[in-house]
């Protein structure tokens, strides 16, 4: 049994059965061993089949980061699926504890778990900080004991450490940790997590999760029944679409960023700013009612959203990319 993977097949929990990708350590052979390029093989192997977005966007930066990009997001998936695709909260909080002690080993210079092989590489290559890995692990534990959130203040905070550290990442790959930029990040990442739970209203309360806030429920004359019904009521369109608002705030907060950024950074920037407004422009389309169906932007607009960003990119910077 590798070190992080549950010992027995992770059960449906809280209604979960309501459709996730495969957990990580399903998608590929995890190799055995301290074999580095095997490890980055596997990591690539988690990324380009968990998530087409991720994949897109890493087209749109230069080979060099490809690799690194790929073990960030196979740390946060594996760390992700242990909290959501364990038995119940219990084991899933022994999991991501027994994580968090692969992060420390691999942070102390003694990777054990094969994608903190690859971790390791991209950390003695680039200067990345533990802080934002920890921060990872700790929204995944708190989904473990906390599934209300009372107020905007109480979410906004959660995705401090749920969504907001993936940027801070992706930043300091390339050495850039202004913080103003980092500020631009964190509200760019911060509406596309907002924007996910407004698209996933339906899968989260399968889950045992609601991420509107309670207060702006309250204030809209929305109870949890109404998120169990097989359409979204009058009153709850109402709230999605005021929460909908909140996140396109956020991107606009964040919008300078796809051209401050380091440039080869800002293809994928643009790229996921344009993404996060088309989930909530197909939100809007689908009269806000995300309990019917989820509203999902398709393939060839994901495409389209990559070429424009990498033309944008272009544009702007003269031809760099």
């Amino acid at each position: 049994m590798q070190v992080g993977t549950p010992h027995t097949a992770p059960l449906p929990r809280r209604g979960q059965a309501a459709a996730r990708d495969g957990v990580a350590w399903r998608l590929a052979d995890l190799p055995a061993g301290d074999d580095l390029a095997a490890a980055e093989a596997f990591c690539r192997a988690v990324a380009q089949r968990h998530y087409e977005n991720f994949t897109v966007a890493t087209r749109l930066v230069p080979a060099q980061l490809r690799q690194h990009l790929a073990n960030v997001y196979a740390f946060a998936r594996w760390a992700d699926d242990l909290g959501d695709e364990s038995a119940s909260p219990t084991e899933a909080t022994v999991a991501l504890a027994a994580w968090r002690e692969e992060l420390d080993a691999c942070f102390a210079g003694r990777p054990r778990h094969p994608v903190f092989l690859a971790l390791a590489d991209t950390i003695r290559r680039t200067g990345l900080d533990r802080a934002p890995f920890a921060d990872l692990i700790a929204a995944f534990e708190q989904d473990q004991r906390q599934t209300r959130y009372a107020t905007r203040d109480d979410l906004v905070a959660y995705c401090r450490h749920s969504a907001d550290p993936v940027g801070r990442i992706v930043l300091a790959l390339e050495g850039c940790r202004d913080l103003q930029l980092v500020a631009m990040s964190d509200s760019i990442c911060t509406g596309l997590q907002l924007v996910n739970f407004w698209q996933d209203v339906r899968r989260d309360r399968l889950a045992g999760r609601v991420y509107l806030p309670l207060d702006d429920m309250t204030r809209h004359g929305v109870d949890e029944a109404m998120l169990d019904a097989p359409s979204a009521s009058p009153a709850l369109r109402r709230l999605l679409a005021v929460e909908v608002e909140w996140a396109r705030r956020c991107f606009a907060a964040g919008a300078p960023l796809a051209d401050a950024a380091p440039a080869v950074l800002r293809p994928a920037i643009e790229m996921f700013i344009g993404g996060g407004r088309a989930v909530a422009d197909a939100i809007e389309q689908a009269g806000f009612d995300t309990l019917s169906r989820r509203p999902t932007v398709g393939r060839w607009a994901k495409m389209r959203l990559a070429a424009r960003a990498w033309w944008r990119s272009c544009v702007a910077g003269g031809g760099r990319a």
